[in-house]
């Protein structure tokens, strides 16, 4: 698999190109790190954020759900350990 492929491959396979997943993997991963700070909060402060990392987790599934409707995602050919 030569580099070009391996920056590709994943991308292509769910439907978006690189520069797209690479927006969509900052996008969840920096509303996972707000919400985990928010439930280290919580877990001092149980008055505050009593709801924040569950709406998180909802919102960050509706919207992984919403995308895989959208474009279904595709067998990685070039992994060999995927069936043709």
């Amino acid at each position: 698999m030569d580099l070009t492929s391996r920056f590709t491959a994943h991308p292509r396979s769910v439907g978006e190109t690189y520069r797209e997943h690479l927006g969509m993997a900052l996008w969840f991963g920096m509303r996972m790190l707000l919400a985990g700070f928010a439930c280290l909060i919580h877990g001092v402060l149980p008055f505050m954020f009593v709801r924040t990392g569950s709406r998180a987790i909802t919102e960050l599934n509706d919207r992984m759900v919403s995308n895989r409707r959208r474009c279904p995602p595709q067998p990685i050919t070039s992994d060999t350990r995927l069936p043709q």
